[in-house]
């Protein structure tokens, strides 16, 4: 018999979606327990997001992952479930049919949330990982279809906004060669340039020091940073990785240099990821560069850390 509460929590991102599964012990100081932890690549803005239509290939996927995780709440015997929806289905014109049907197909609930909300939760869940302390922090995660930027300390989220430039935004727009043209990166560069003219404003005002990066992106340049230093990947990675500058750069010369196959044979490197993480990694390039920032932490909890936090209060 159950004794506690069980949570399920799914973050439904735009090329990856996420289950986190908890249970909350008797006691309210207590830490909760994580019984599961899992990912799987679902691509679903995959051909549409820049369209602004989900398209049928990738709601399928979406429904077999969900159904998959609706198999692991269902073993784990858990008590409530929370599941979010961010950029793919919130700017989709077909995007409240495919949350219908999730619903009818797997029973679970979608609450598509706005950049926002979604800038928000993740701040909450980047602070359960990296101590920010009192220094200002510029927390910027990159999804597939957003990339939510956030300046905050440990008690206070100074200024945030949603920018629908996500990875496989990008990827649709300037991965015109592999590798990429120099007259690529440039056009990519001119384009941030101009859609993160806020951003740039915000961090005049607020001079934050030190960059926070999280979800797939940091992942993956996290990976390869622990393989250079000969450390293999854990199924539990640490909540926060010291990422150096050089670390960074090293990747990235990589990422502009090497096609496909050889970024999909680096060590760390995810294949889903070997395309779309060379457009993002201009993205860095641009921000570090832009905003002098010199310190670099990967985060590895984002969203669904974010969503815990709040429900613990």
């Amino acid at each position: 018999m159950i004794r506690h509460r069980r949570l399920a929590l799914i973050d439904m991102g735009t090329n990856t979606f996420h289950l986190l599964i908890v249970e909350l012990p008797e006691a309210s100081h207590a830490a909760p327990k994580t019984l599961l932890s899992t990912k799987a690549g679902v691509k679903l803005g995959e051909g549409g997001v820049s369209k602004g239509e989900l398209q049928p290939a990738a709601m399928d996927r979406a429904l077999h992952t969900l159904q998959g995780f609706k198999e692991e709440i269902e073993l784990h015997q858990v008590t409530e479930v929370r599941a979010t929806a961010t950029s793919a289905v919130r700017v989709a014109r077909n995007g409240r049919e495919f949350v219908q049907r999730v619903f009818e197909e797997t029973g679970i609930r979608v609450d598509v949330i706005d950049g926002a909300r979604e800038a928000e939760l993740i701040a909450y869940g980047i602070r359960q990982a990296v101590p920010l302390g009192t220094t200002r922090h510029l927390l910027m995660d990159i999804g597939g279809g957003s990339v939510e930027f956030i300046i905050a300390d440990a008690d206070t989220i100074f200024w945030k906004q949603s920018f629908e430039i996500g990875g496989q935004r990008l990827l649709d727009q300037f991965f015109r060669h592999d590798p990429l043209l120099p007259s690529d990166i440039t056009d990519e560069q001119a384009y941030l340039a101009i859609s993160l003219a806020p951003l740039t404003v915000a961090v005049q005002q607020y001079q934050p020091t030190v960059l926070v990066g999280s979800s797939g992106t940091f992942d993956t340049l996290a990976d390869m940073h622990m393989a250079r230093l000969g450390k293999p990947r854990l199924t539990s990675p640490p909540p926060a990785t010291p990422l150096s500058p050089e670390s960074f750069y090293e990747s990235y010369h990589l990422f502009r240099t090497l096609d496909n196959a050889g970024r999909r044979a680096l060590p760390g490197m995810l294949p889903m990821r070997a395309d779309m993480i060379v457009v993002a990694s201009v993205l860095i390039d641009y921000v570090l560069q832009t905003y002098g920032l010199t310190q670099i932490i990967a985060s590895a909890y984002a969203l669904k850390e974010g969503m815990l936090a709040e429900m613990l209060g």
